[in-house]
């Protein structure tokens, strides 16, 4: 499966380069102009890396960048900026980025950056940790304090939906739509059932407190 980038960029000759270049690398590549899209991109799909530029029409890309980031989505940003002082260089960095790089770039440059960190983002993948609870992933297995516990496939979907979104209100609704598939043959109380069996597995005494209700809306894993 091929990775997507996604590329926000309002120079059009710019984001025509980054493109051609990309999609010849191998990889998938959707592009926008402006952030306006980019939620709907990001409910959609799954974005292996985004390049992002700052200076844009509707909204400052580093700032925009800190919401997501803050919203829990952890994908990989790298900025291609024309803001190249060291004061700018850092803000990116502080603002959520992971790269930088300054305009006028090299486009080679720019494609071994975008592979080397995929690559990087990648290895880190194969091992999610969250507070005592780790997923290692190619084994598909959860553990909690180092010590692995047993779930049916539904309870471990589940559960990762949750730890790939800490601190992220998920409706019933949508825990549906990305864990059950077919959500919409489902009611809101299967997830509740659901999600009291997975509370039994990984916080039987009640202690931990992983998940939470909110009343009327869904539930934050935190």
């Amino acid at each position: 499966m091929k990775e997507i980038i996604l590329i926000v960029e309002d120079e059009e000759d710019i984001l025509d380069l980054m493109e051609y270049h990309l999609l010849k690398e191998g990889y998938d590549v959707i592009t926008c102009v402006d952030t306006s899209n980019v939620q709907y991109i990001l409910d959609e799909e799954d974005i292996a890396l985004a390049l992002m530029d700052r200076n844009l029409p509707n909204e400052e890309g580093s700032e925009y960048v800190a919401k997501l980031r803050k919203e829990g989505y952890n994908f990989p940003v790298i900025f291609v900026s024309a803001k190249n002082s060291s004061e700018d260089i850092v803000e990116g960095f502080e603002h959520g980025g992971d790269d930088y790089i300054t305009k006028p770039f090299n486009i080679e440059e720019l494609k071994a950056r975008v592979k080397a960190l995929i690559k990087r983002t990648k290895k880190e993948q194969d091992v999610f940790v969250y507070k005592d609870i780790t997923y290692d992933s190619l084994n598909k297995t959860f553990s909690i304090d180092k010590k692995e516990i047993k779930l049916t496939q539904l309870e471990h979907d589940l559960l990762l939906e949750f730890v790939k979104n800490p601190n992220v209100l998920l409706s019933r609704e949508t825990l549906l739509e990305r864990v059950w598939k077919d959500g919409s043959n489902k009611q809101p109380k299967t997830v509740n059932v659901a999600i009291k069996r997975l509370k039994e597995h990984i916080d039987p005494m009640g202690e931990k407190n992983y998940i939470q209700a909110v009343r009327g809306e869904g539930y934050i894993f935190c």
